[in-house]
């Protein structure tokens, strides 16, 4: 592992072990986040998947009822008669926090009314009556998936992010702190023992010219 290029002084000993501390605290901070948003994307992901199991059978069934309506009736009436929806929604949309991300979060509110077939139910059989009603429900449900889904898309690619950050702590810079400071001290220590050798020459003639 490469060192930073830096004057083995005490001063700047100091101020690596400073930021060694600081990176080594950052680097489990940043782990344990992870380790959440994996967990919460993990939940996020189980609800996308009964949700789009639970959508998919249900929009199966009302795709067949729509065609076994067409089968029966004639295709210019069916027509007529979904042109004009009878409900209408009102979405709002805003943003909660998720481990420190805005995602976004939907809620839909739907109008009341007082019939949802905007169309007479002696031109069209139960099948289309049947396939409305059902669509009408998973409108919610759909809305749902794809906030799910957006969540989901989010929460991965912010792990991924985390995850280059830890990396980047726990194989770059932790080790080249930790090598400059174990090279900083050992250059501290040669110039201690020079010195200490030093002053014991020093000493040492003193001590022959006294005597």
């Amino acid at each position: 592992m490469t060192r930073l290029n830096v004057n083995p002084t005490r001063m700047e000993l100091r101020r690596l072990k400073t930021r060694l501390k600081t990176a080594t605290r950052g680097h489990k901070l940043l782990k344990d986040k992870s380790d959440e948003m994996i967990r919460q994307f993990m939940e996020f992901v189980k609800q996308n998947k009964r949700l789009r199991e639970e959508i998919d059978d249900e929009l199966s069934l009302a795709l067949k009822g729509f065609m076994l309506a067409r089968s029966v009736a004639d295709g210019a009436v069916i027509e007529e008669a979904v042109a004009m929806p009878a409900v209408s929604l009102d979405i709002e949309a805003t943003t909660k926090n998720v481990m420190s991300l805005d995602v976004p979060s939907i809620t839909v509110k739907k109008a009341d009314v007082s019939d949802m077939y905007p169309y007479s139910f002696a031109s069209v059989t139960a099948e289309l009556d049947q396939s409305i009603s059902t669509i009408s429900e998973l409108v919610e449900k759909l809305i749902q998936l794809a906030e799910i889904e957006k969540v989901c898309n989010m929460l991965a690619d912010e792990i991924e992010k985390n995850r280059r950050r830890v990396n980047a702590l726990e194989y770059v810079m932790i080790p080249q702190l930790e090598e400059t400071i174990k090279y900083i001290t050992m250059k501290l220590d040669e110039q201690e023992r020079s010195n200490v050798i030093r002053l014991m020459k020093v000493k040492s003639m003193i001590a022959e010219r006294q005597s």
